[in-house]
């Protein structure tokens, strides 16, 4: 379907490990990678979260092949794959369990119908002690549902807001 559909570019039609946190075609899935360009939340400037006004100094950015997130807290960061959904399927993005093991959490959602961009993740470090995500590699893996029809209004028919984005993508009113 992935091919078919052009839904997923670069697409990996098997899974690589190669001494790598895994990614690519797997059995009922796709593992994606994550980009080597983060946010990762700070309280220099003593910020408030708001979603409705996002303060964008909450954040550091962080470019390389790894990131530390801090101990309870979360970054951001894009895949390394841009997607192209199509009308009838549903993808859902789930963390994959190496991550999840070592107490960092990849935040569960959706890829609706007809949504194309690439995916912003958000990343979570539960744990009291420092964690480390490396950029390039497997952060999650996407389950897709296909529909038996096609819903009446999709993403794109709504003019979703987060369509068509690119790099790490902060709230949006």
């Amino acid at each position: 379907m992935c091919e078919n559909y052009d839904m997923i570019d670069p697409f990996e039609p098997a899974q690589v490990r190669d001494g790598n946190i895994s990614y690519g075609l797997s059995s009922y899935g796709y593992d994606i990678r994550v980009s080597s360009e983060f946010k990762v939340f700070t309280n220099v400037h003593n910020s408030i979260v708001d979603p409705k006004n996002f303060d964008d100094r909450s954040f550091v950015d962080i470019e390389g092949s790894e990131c530390i997130i801090p101990p309870n807290s979360f970054a951001l960061a894009s895949t390394e794959e841009h997607f192209r959904i199509p009308r009838n399927v549903l993808v859902i993005c789930v963390g994959k369990s190496t991550y999840a093991r070592c107490g960092l959490i990849v935040n569960v959602t959706p890829l609706e119908p007809t949504w194309e961009g690439y995916l912003t993740l958000e990343i979570s470090n539960t744990t009291p002690l420092p964690a480390k995500v490396y950029g390039g590699e497997g952060i999650a893996q996407l389950l897709f549902f296909e529909g038996d029809e096609e819903p009446e209004t999709a993403y794109a028919d709504r003019q979703g807001k987060y369509m068509e984005q690119t790099g790490v993508t902060l709230p949006k009113m």
